[in-house]
């Protein structure tokens, strides 16, 4: 599936993140080529700490062998911003999109990803803010969505975290994106557990990307079709991100 127009929208399961951004890459490939169209990747990450170019050493609080008992691996990725946590109970959306055809305006794209993330708030009945210099999502002074994007050949890859219902208290970790002071929130946190589930915050986030990001439709695709769309790259571990042990606007 090539068309412009089209949104294909596709649920991973459970990824790694190595898979996941060897996946990424590979579509980023293909679509610079014109092979393949425009793709929303929803992966199931295990719990992961990553760190975008922004990145600073005091930004993360925890030391390695608190993140060694946890089991969870921090990675050095290529996208803007500072740190922060992916896991169980957070809607992670990852875009490749074109932006050449966006007319090579990253600033704009990020805006219409915060107003997206915003309207599928909407169909929640919550009011989401975007805040001037601190690009993401916001209620009442709480941060409910991230976003950290990275360009290559004018195709866009990584993308946003949407609070569903993880469990908060892995945000204590670090600062979050680098913020000293901030509270996180999701939607189980405002509208409780039975509203706050992760295949309708896939369903109306897919529904509020097509529609901002304007294109036709969207459509749903399996895991296999994305990863033939990516040329079937072999899913073995690959230096496409840096895993640690210690220590442009693209901002988380």
């Amino acid at each position: 599936m090539n068309d412009p127009a089209i949104l294909s929208v596709c649920h991973l399961g459970a990824t790694s993140y190595r898979e996941g951004l060897r996946l990424q890459e590979a579509l980023v490939r293909q679509r610079a080529a014109g092979t393949t169209g425009d793709w929303l990747l929803y992966p199931d990450h295990p719990p992961v700490l990553t760190v975008g170019r922004g990145g600073r050493a005091d930004s993360l609080v925890a030391d390695p062998g608190t993140l060694a008992r946890l089991g969870i691996e921090r990675f050095e990725v290529a996208r803007g911003g500072d740190i922060t946590w992916h896991g169980p109970g957070q809607l992670v959306g990852y875009t490749i999109c074109d932006l050449a055809r966006r007319g090579h305006d990253l600033h704009r794209f990020l805006r219409d990803l915060e107003a997206a993330l915003v309207a599928a708030l909407e169909s929640y009945g919550l009011s989401g803010d975007t805040v001037p210099g601190r690009t993401g999502v916001w209620i009442g002074g709480e941060k409910i969505a991230s976003i950290g994007i990275a360009v290559r050949r004018w195709v866009s890859y990584h993308g946003f975290a949407l609070n569903v219902a993880p469990d908060l208290g892995f945000f204590d970790l670090i600062h979050p994106c680098g913020l000293r002071g901030i509270r996180m929130t999701s939607l189980e946190a405002r509208l409780g557990k039975a509203a706050a589930d992760l295949p309708t915050a896939r369903e109306r986030a897919a529904v509020a990307f097509a529609d901002r990001l304007g294109y036709r439709a969207w459509r749903r695709a399996e895991p296999g079709e994305a990863w033939e769309a990516a040329g079937n790259p072999e899913r073995r571990a690959e230096t496409v991100a840096s895993p640690v042990s210690a220590g442009s606007e693209h901002a988380a």
